[in-house]
């Protein structure tokens, strides 16, 4: 039976994607730092799977690599090695980048990048002796281009492209696929939370994009893990960032500066 591990898994679209797991009669690890929201999805996925058994909580905050390691080995113990680890746990928090404090920059770094990486190798030694395994880091559209008030963001998710590329190097040789998506304004609890800080700079490039269904994103990701993509994309727009960045970023950069100085009512300085 196949072990299901997704940090971030109590809401969201780690939820979503457990939902489909679930479905489909897969043991399923959930680690999130809530106890009270991960209880709740816990009995949410136990209806839908048919042996309630067969889903596990962990309280861990990703950004704390003992706690998270420890977690991921708890559930190993209890139903086996991990065959397919999805990294969903992420914070944002917008805010202009001489307006955030350090910690707020910080803490999304720590949350986002590094909580990844922690979780990656509470299961990459296992995954490699066992000659087989999964990962599927979920990183954002704005890890593909800079967005206003989005600094500490779109550099923690930047950042897991780079080591997604590095580490599918080093992995394939072992068995290992590894692969990254980057899913564009999401319905998730997380998304209407951030939208009461989004800087209205931002609201005005971004703002004119309906966000998916968390549900539409979870199915996209498990095709992606299904068919072993290394790069899940979501949308034409995202497509052609990922695929021909340098040359269509000018274009949505002009876009973007004109956009943002409509909405201050002010004229864009050419960016450089």
């Amino acid at each position: 039976m196949t072990h299901v591990i997704i940090t971030g898994g109590s809401s969201g679209i780690g939820l979503a994607i457990a939902s489909i797991y679930a479905s489909r009669g897969a043991r399923l690890s959930l680690i999130a730092r809530s106890a009270e929201i991960l209880k709740r999805a816990q009995d949410e996925l136990a209806s839908k799977s048919a042996t309630a058994g067969n889903i596990r909580v962990e309280t861990a905050d990703v950004a704390k690599e003992e706690e998270v390691i420890a977690a991921i080995h708890r559930c190993e113990a209890e139903f086996g090695p991990c065959d397919i680890l999805v990294t969903s746990a992420g914070i944002v928090e917008p805010g202009r980048f001489d307006e955030l404090a350090t910690a707020n920059f910080q803490r999304q770094m720590e949350t986002n990048f590094s909580g990844t990486v922690h979780a990656v190798r509470a299961v990459y030694a296992g995954m490699k002796r066992r000659g087989h395994g999964q990962i599927m880091m979920i990183s954002s559209g704005a890890g593909l281009l800079g967005i206003h008030g989005y600094s500490a963001y779109c550099a923690s998710k930047f950042a897991l492209h780079g080591f997604a590329q590095a580490l599918r190097s080093e992995a394939r040789a072992h068995g290992i696929n590894v692969s990254i998506c980057f899913p564009p304004d999401t319905q998730t609890p997380q998304f209407e939370r951030e939208l009461a800080f989004r800087p209205p700079e931002a609201a005005a490039v971004m703002g004119t994009v309906s966000p998916w269904p968390a549900e539409s994103v979870a199915r996209k990701v498990i095709t992606g893990i299904e068919r072993g993509r290394f790069e899940v994309y979501f949308g034409m727009t995202l497509f052609l960032l990922g695929r021909f960045g340098p040359a269509v970023r000018p274009l949505l950069n002009w876009w973007f500066d004109r956009a943002i100085a409509r909405s201050s009512g002010g004229v864009s300085k050419r960016g450089r």
